[in-house]
């Protein structure tokens, strides 16, 4: 299975590099096909020519203008329109995600679930150097989010997730332009009956650079996608819910909605 790593990125050019060779590594250690495709949200910094010159030298590694307006959720979306692996993981540019986590990403598709999701709050999970203030309102969110779907999950506004081709299918159309979009993927394709597994992960913070996320902005926005799909969960009379998997009618089981450490084994 190829995985496409797609990276977000906005005047990145401090730590794009670090985020690369990590998942070189990884990737490549693990023995993975894979590319990674770097998203350019109109970054006024060397981002562009320092992603170039990384794909002069490794044609796996692509940068790609985005093609839709400035914003966050449109810089993932144009990435979503412009992959070209059998599943994708959504990656932050600022070397916060550990490249090892895609690894037992990839495992757990591979396995056959649909999507892959970490959190960094469960059992084997850390966090380094969060803000106190994020942290908080963090995990007041997530908390709101698995009370009213009950998912088994504790994590859903962290970007870092992986899901298949046909998951990315199914969720459309996407409708977030900003970071809720991090929020939108995991819910409906949890909505629309995609398997997940849920592994623990590790965060840090960025080292230079600042983040592009405003708490203060967002707040309505999460809020808006959360009850939309709450509405469709509730109320769409599984209008939205996904066919059977071409896997499934060939004869294979499919694990359904199992947060795991290991598949099919319960985290929480």
């Amino acid at each position: 299975m190829k995985i496409s790593a797609v990276i977000p990125a906005h005047n990145e050019e401090g730590s794009i590099t670090e985020t690369i060779d990590g998942l070189v590594e990884a990737l490549e250690g693990a023995g993975i096909d894979y590319e990674i495709l770097v998203v350019d949200d109109s970054s006024t910094d060397r981002t562009r020519a320092v992603v170039q010159h990384m794909g002069a030298e490794n044609p796996r590694v692509r940068y790609h203008a985005s093609h839709l307006p400035r914003g966050f959720g449109f810089t993932v979306r144009s990435g979503l329109d412009e992959f070209e692996g059998d599943a994708v993981a959504i990656v932050m540019a600022d070397a916060s995600d550990d490249p090892a986590d895609l690894v037992r990403y990839h495992q757990l598709l591979e396995e056959g679930y649909d999507c892959a999701f970490g959190s960094r709050f469960m059992r084997g999970g850390a966090v380094h150097d969060y803000p106190r203030v994020k942290l908080v309102i963090n995990r007041l969110a997530n908390s709101f989010i698995h009370l009213l779907f009950r998912h088994g999950y504790n994590d859903t506004t962290n970007a870092f997730k992986a899901y298949r081709r046909e998951v990315i299918d199914t969720v459309q159309p996407l409708l977030s332009n900003h970071f809720n979009l991090t929020v939108e993927l995991p819910l409906k394709a949890v909505v629309r009956g995609h398997s997940y597994g849920i592994v623990p992960i590790t965060w840090r913070n960025r080292k230079v650079g600042t983040s592009k996320l405003s708490m203060q902005e967002m707040g309505s926005r999460y809020l808006f996608i959360v009850l939309y799909a709450l509405l469709e969960r509730y109320l769409s009379r599984g209008d939205y819910v996904r066919h059977s998997h071409p896997r499934e009618q060939a004869g294979e089981q499919t694990p359904r909605g199992v947060s795991a450490e290991s598949p099919g084994r319960r985290s929480e």
